[in-house]
């Protein structure tokens, strides 16, 4: 009797191993096709992200027959075909979004997606992009494209996260020129006592001080009225700029000064780009690189045009001479080296180790 009991204990004792082992066996594969499918949908997650639609806002201070923005359209055209048609980028021209500082808080707080102001509105939030306003630095585009495409504008470009704005790059704006309804400037003493409109930056409030000038900050939105109603007597900026506001109608004279190279740089809100997946990411980048080189020559070409149009509109044109631009170059010393003396030692050692390599 109590060897088959026996037997029968052995028997059942061997039928319940064999099921727990075929139940840890079930589990384990089930573990397994689990943590498959979570890595699957993991690996998916950024692929979904990089399918959504997107619009970007973009705004900028220029008309839209501008540079600045033909170099939106080709941004927009480049972005789009990366994206498959995604990634969309409508266009707010003519300070539709506000002056600079307005579209610049507007990216801060992640409510404007893009703009391309002139690097001087940032000197307000990162000092030294004031170093690429200081008069007279670069003669040429070849120098001015080098100081801002190699160390010295990436290092700049750098500063920016923590203030809420990625930057994709510089696009060009051209060398400023003065323009006034009194007379020529074709020497330093020419500015005394002239009311110049000046970007609300202290480089060129302390740099036209310097010439015994009378600057007055302004948001460029309020420039052509203000000229209309000869409560300034004139203003600096490049020749397309010129032409494109149709300074013309209320100005007479243009001079060449060559005071300072103007850029502008291409902003991202940083709000935006962090929810970006790193494939839009690498599309935007892209897209913004190819159209920098666009941009350039498109900007250049309408500069060297701009000069006959404003003649051609009744402006009086006038060179200045090496030697009172040299002149100019001496008064507004001072004012370099008080500001440099102001910046990050660090960064003003790159701005003149990297003035020396390119004028070379």
């Amino acid at each position: 009797m109590i060897a088959p009991f026996l037997r029968r204990l052995v028997l059942l004792r061997t039928v319940l191993s064999f099921f727990v082992l075929s139940m840890e066996t079930v589990l384990r594969l089930l573990f397994r096709t689990l943590a498959v499918a979570g890595l699957t949908l993991a690996m998916a997650a950024p692929a979904l992200a990089q399918e959504h639609e997107r619009v970007i806002r973009f705004g900028h201070l220029n008309n839209a027959d501008h540079p600045v923005s033909f170099g939106v359209k080709r941004f927009a055209e480049l972005l789009a075909a990366k994206s498959g048609g995604k990634m969309k980028v409508q266009e707010f021209p003519a300070s539709q979004l506000g002056n600079e500082m307005q579209q610049q808080s507007a990216l801060q707080g992640g409510v404007q997606q893009m703009s391309a102001p002139a690097t001087t509105s940032l000197a307000g939030i990162v000092k030294e992009f004031g170093l690429v306003d200081f008069p007279f630095a670069v003669a040429n585009f070849a120098q001015a494209d080098a100081l801002l495409d190699g160390p010295l504008g990436q290092t700049l470009i750098a500063k920016l996260p923590e203030k809420g704005l990625v930057a994709l790059g510089y696009w060009d704006l051209g060398f400023r020129n003065v323009t006034n309804s009194k007379r020529p400037i074709a020497k330093p003493e020419d500015l005394e006592g002239l009311k110049i409109r000046v970007i609300p930056n202290p480089v060129f409030l302390e740099t036209f001080k310097a010439f015994k000038a009378n600057p007055v900050p302004m948001p460029f939105a309020e420039l052509y009225g203000a000229l209309e109603a000869k409560a300034v007597d004139g203003q600096e900026n490049p020749f397309s700029v010129i032409l494109s506001n149709k300074f013309f109608e209320v100005q007479k004279y243009l001079s060449a000064t060559n005071h300072v190279y103007a850029a502008n740089i291409v902003l991202v809100s940083k709000k935006f780009w962090d929810g970006l997946s790193p494939t839009e990411q690498k599309w935007m980048r892209e897209a913004a690189d190819e159209a920098r080189g666009y941009q350039r020559q498109v900007s250049r070409a309408a500069a060297q045009r701009a000069v006959g149009d404003l003649q051609a509109k009744g402006m009086q044109f006038n060179e200045v001479a090496p030697a009172e631009q040299a002149r100019m170059r001496q008064i507004a010393k001072p004012v370099i080296d008080k500001f440099a003396a102001s910046y990050d030692p660090a960064i003003v050692k790159l701005y003149n180790d990297e003035l020396a390599r390119i004028r070379k």
